[in-house]
């Protein structure tokens, strides 16, 4: 497992704030009501914002995230009691194969390593039913989002108390679809938090391969949220698939 890049307990409070529910919420909480799913898993759960607005009468949901400090705060925020946290990985799925729908969000998939991503999905497809949906998004390489990440597209200022006053990202290194950056969060007293991550772009025709052979079929891909075609201007894939 790698370090925490969200280590720092004064970033993890502005993640809600900056990643808030919203056309991909709407989405993922219309999945599951459609599947009248009883038994939900988040991988990647983060501050667990999603994983919480899951929790209905008669629904499992569980939260799974390798980030003590997201998890933490996870845990104190209202109707966290809800939901089974797990710290971990895919790694820590229990393969019980009852779960009707796993979900991915906020690019957890991209921070799976190309080494580790046929073990991840083999994971998502043990914990489902027969017939169960996986469902996750991934940012399409062809749209070269990466180059967007300077100091110039990216600065921000805030006007918060307690939060960064100067905010930026900056790509540190670009290889065959492997993509780090740092997002540098500067505060009243110098103090730069320095969030370094790594992202891996995999084309569509990839993730179908790497889907098909963890046991997933029917694999439908959309244009971003609301179920659009996939075109040449595509910048973000929504992946569904069903466990065969």
């Amino acid at each position: 497992m790698t370090a925490d890049p969200y280590g720092d307990e004064r970033l993890v409070g502005l993640y809600d704030e900056d990643n808030g529910s919203g056309d991909d919420h709407d989405y993922f909480l219309k999945l599951a009501d459609d599947l009248a799913a009883t038994k939900v898993v988040d991988l990647g759960c983060g501050t667990g914002l999603l994983t919480r607005a899951f929790a209905a009468p008669g629904r499992v949901v569980i939260g799974i995230d390798p980030s003590p400090t997201m998890l933490g705060y996870a845990r104190r925020q209202p109707g966290a009691d809800a939901v089974t946290w797990i710290d971990g990985d895919a790694g820590a799925i229990e393969g019980t194969g009852d779960a009707d729908l796993a979900v991915s969000t906020g690019n957890t998939m991209m921070h799976i390593s190309s080494d580790d991503l046929p073990r991840a999905l083999e994971a998502l497809a043990a914990v489902l039913r027969p017939g169960g949906v996986l469902s996750f998004e991934s940012r399409n390489p062809a749209a070269r989002a990466w180059e967007e990440w300077n100091p110039d597209a990216t600065y921000f200022e805030r006007g918060i108390p307690g939060a960064p006053v100067r905010e930026w990202m900056e790509v540190t290194e670009v290889d065959n679809g492997r993509v780090v950056f740092d997002a540098h969060n500067v505060f009243e007293d110098g103090s730069d938090a320095v969030s370094t991550c790594t992202l891996y772009f995999r084309t569509a025709e990839e993730l179908t391969a790497a889907l098909s052979t963890a046991g997933f079929t029917d694999i439908q891909i959309y244009d971003c949220w609301h179920q659009q075609p996939v075109t040449e201007e595509t910048r973000l894939f929504v992946f569904r698939a069903t466990k065969a």
